[in-house]
């Protein structure tokens, strides 16, 4: 009996001594990138995104059709694009198709009379669309595992003000142009160009949190900086890295005002201090989304948000929450 007892307390001793003392699986230390990137990201299936009239009658939207339907097949026959799609149709020859579509995770079929125009194009009166293009920050890239999360935020569909459901995507080096100033009332950008033809990484996942992916380009050279906790954040001094001229990647003042530990994605309030940034930016602008925030040489958040009332402020995440979701 006494034997056996103490079997059990060593079975559970090794039981203990064998769970891992940290689960998280991304790295301690990450690259706090900052950098600017083209992106592009795919759609699952052919999204519909507004109605044109035809021969004086909103064919589509009579038909059924709704503003966020995903198209996935027409007449039985798969389409992911929007060329698959017009190419489903021209082989079909035909007026009258039915098409699949998707609405709210259910599938719905509708049917839909084509009408040709006089040079014998076929027109469904729908306006449709199969990707998205814009530019961001490049906020993290884990040196171990070389996954990568930029923006803070979802890559929203601006017809529908949905996220958008990708299929896949892929992420460019980008260099500023030049950059449209904020101001009170309206949010300025930046804008870049980026060659399509040279991916520095596969865009998997679009969340509210941010785009996610892996990273292809080298990063041997890369200085790391530790991920600071949400523990770690003080109200003070701390700073934003970016890119506000061609490739140039540099940090700028600003003061955390605020932390918010309830909400999912607006966790850091910050106050853009730094001179030199406001006269050449006005404040936050389009395209600073996913530029990491440091406080204490640790990287503790992206910034994800303008206040466009106020756009010397904006918001920032937790940079644990991007690391925890990249990883999945």
């Amino acid at each position: 009996m006494k034997f056996k007892n103490k079997l059990l307390l060593i079975i559970s001793i090794l039981l203990i001594t064998i769970i891992p003392i940290n689960t998280l699986a991304y790295s301690n230390y990450v690259i706090a990138s900052g950098k600017t990137i083209g992106i592009q990201v795919n759609s699952k299936g052919v999204l519909v995104v507004g109605f044109y009239e035809v021969d004086n009658a909103y064919i589509g939207k009579d038909a059924g059709f709704e503003i966020g339907d995903k198209i996935t097949k027409v007449n039985n026959q798969d389409v992911e694009t929007i060329s698959s799609m017009v190419d489903a149709l021209n082989k079909e020859g035909k007026t009258e198709i039915d098409f699949t579509i998707t609405r709210e995770n259910k599938e719905k079929t509708i049917h839909l009379s084509l009408k040709e125009d006089e040079n014998k194009v076929l027109k469904t009166g729908l306006y449709v669309k199969d990707q998205i293009n814009g530019i961001g920050t490049l906020t993290y890239i884990d040196p171990e595992t070389k996954r990568f999360g930029a923006l803070g935020h979802e890559i929203v569909e601006t017809a529908t003000a949905q996220k958008f459901e990708i299929k896949d995507g892929k992420i460019f080096d980008a260099t500023v142009s030049n950059i449209k100033k904020s101001r009170d009332g309206n949010a300025g950008e930046k804008n870049a160009t980026y060659d399509k033809t040279t991916s520095a990484g596969e865009i998997d996942n679009n969340d509210i949190t941010g785009i996610y992916g892996n990273y292809k380009e080298e990063i041997a050279n890369m200085e790391t900086l530790e991920v600071g906790d949400i523990e770690d954040i003080k109200k003070g001094k701390a700073t934003i890295r970016t890119v506000i001229e061609n490739e140039q990647v540099e940090d700028f003042n600003i003061n955390i005002i605020g932390i918010d530990t309830t909400s999912k994605t607006k966790n850091i309030l910050f106050e853009i201090t730094d001179e030199d940034l406001l006269k050449k930016t006005g404040g936050v602008v389009q395209g600073m989304s996913g530029s990491p925030i440091i406080q204490n040489n640790k990287i503790i958040g992206a910034v994800n948000y303008v206040i466009v009332n106020n756009t010397k402020k904006g918001y920032g995440i937790f940079i644990t929450t991007m690391l925890e979701e990249g990883d999945k």
